[in-house]
């Protein structure tokens, strides 16, 4: 018997009803009819196909000419990827492991790009020899490695992004300072690999594309600069950076798409394959998770927020709350009346296990042990970031509808 049931008993049948009937919710009616008929024992993403094979044709449509890669990395449940397939979805995969399972959900090896710059030699040569033709790069030893082991690939330099405007910025990892793409490009050149284009990603939830532009404009320098050396570029990856709904305004897709597209074309003229990388974008709004509340309690009876303890936390599932980069939206079965601040925190034995904290969650003042939440735009980052058995919690449970 669930703990809102213990408590329902004593307060009466209504109280239980009212309790469990979700008041608001931004997930799709699949996912929240599905939500509705089910209980569920462990947090559980469930995440709408339909819904997510539409946001693709959606940012298709959008970001014309350009070509969609997934971001396998955001989800890669074989059933998604067998519908993108089915679609006309092509890939970008940061491992063997993800070019495996596209190949294996039918993609074509000509529409897959590895897109990950840092990468085992091992796996260089197995893509290689599984037809994989279009490789990242930002470093030189990178460019020796694909030389030797995919000799006359044709690769494409990151561009390190240093003027994002987005939620949570990519840079200092990933890619080539600007002055150091064309050296890189001829350094390749000179190594019997093929220098095809260049790409950069402007960083996670750029919420409207005019914050697209600076990073489009260093770009265009570069892409024109390698062009005037005599460089036949063909390729320019705009890589991610498409947002979805965590509470923040963000533009609607097809707007976002196309004021994307119209800032390229201003960059860049006329580019024979603009490759796009969406991955939240195209699936977060698809997937709500289930979970359950596990205590409620304040630490000092003057404390002005409560402690609220989910059975799912950082290490199950909801990672990109460090920093609280991510804010996530939340519907609880006790919604609907007063709300007060609250710290929210996962449920293992880790100190570091607190998802809000420096800026606290609205939620409401009833909430108590056993009621139900749903943490809402949840299919992109999370089963991905999932532990498997950290504290002896399982991996976050998917239903695919």
């Amino acid at each position: 018997m669930l703990a809102a049931d213990t408590v329902a008993m004593a307060t009466g049948a209504s109280a239980l009803n009212e309790r469990r009937a979700f008041v608001s919710s931004r997930i799709t009616d699949k996912v929240a009819a599905y939500m509705d008929a089910h209980d569920f024992d462990e947090p559980t993403l469930v995440f709408d196909l339909d819904h997510a094979v539409g946001s693709y044709r959606t940012l298709a449509q959008s970001l014309a000419p350009a070509h969609i890669h997934y971001a396998v990395k955001a989800n890669p449940e074989p059933q998604l990827v067998r519908r993108l397939v089915a679609a006309g979805c092509r890939f970008d995969a940061a491992s063997r492991g993800e070019i495996a399972l596209c190949l294996d959900a039918g993609a074509d090896a000509r529409h897959v790009s590895f897109g990950n710059t840092v990468k085992k030699v091992g796996d260089i040569a197995w893509a290689r020899a599984h037809g994989i033709d279009l490789f990242a790069a930002d470093a030189t030893e990178e460019l020796d490695k694909l030389a030797i082991h995919a000799p006359g690939a044709r690769v494409y330099i990151r561009l390190l992004v240093e003027h994002s405007q987005a939620d949570w910025p990519l840079s200092r990892k990933f890619g080539a300072p600007a002055e150091e793409i064309l050296p890189l490009m001829r350094y390749a050149r000179a190594h019997g690999l093929n220098p095809v284009g260049i790409s950069f990603h402007v960083g996670s939830q750029t919420r409207r594309a005019e914050m697209w532009r600076p990073v489009l404009t260093e770009a265009a320098g570069v892409w024109h600069d390698a062009r005037a050396e005599g460089f036949e570029l063909e390729v320019l990856n705009i890589g991610g950076g498409f947002p979805a709904f965590y509470g923040d305004e963000v533009e609607a897709p097809m707007g976002y798409g196309t004021g994307v597209m119209d800032i390229v074309r201003a960059h860049f003229g006329d580019v024979p394959y603009i490759m796009a990388e969406p991955g939240r974008g195209l699936v977060a709004e698809a997937g709500a998770i289930s979970a359950e509340v596990l205590l409620v309690s304040r630490k000092r009876p003057s404390d002005i927020a409560r402690w609220v303890y989910l059975n799912i936390g950082k290490f199950s599932g909801l990672a990109e709350t460090i920093d609280e980069a991510i804010r996530y939206q939340f519907d609880t079965t006790a919604d609907g009346g007063e709300t007060g601040p609250c710290i929210l925190a996962g449920p293992s034995c880790d100190s570091a296990d607190v998802l809000y904290e420096q800026r606290p969650i609205q939620m409401p003042t009833a909430l108590r042990a056993g009621d139900r939440v749903r943490i809402l735009n949840t299919g992109a980052y999370t089963t991905t970031y999932a532990s498997v058995g950290f504290n002896g919690f399982p991996p976050l449970h998917v239903v695919c509808i």
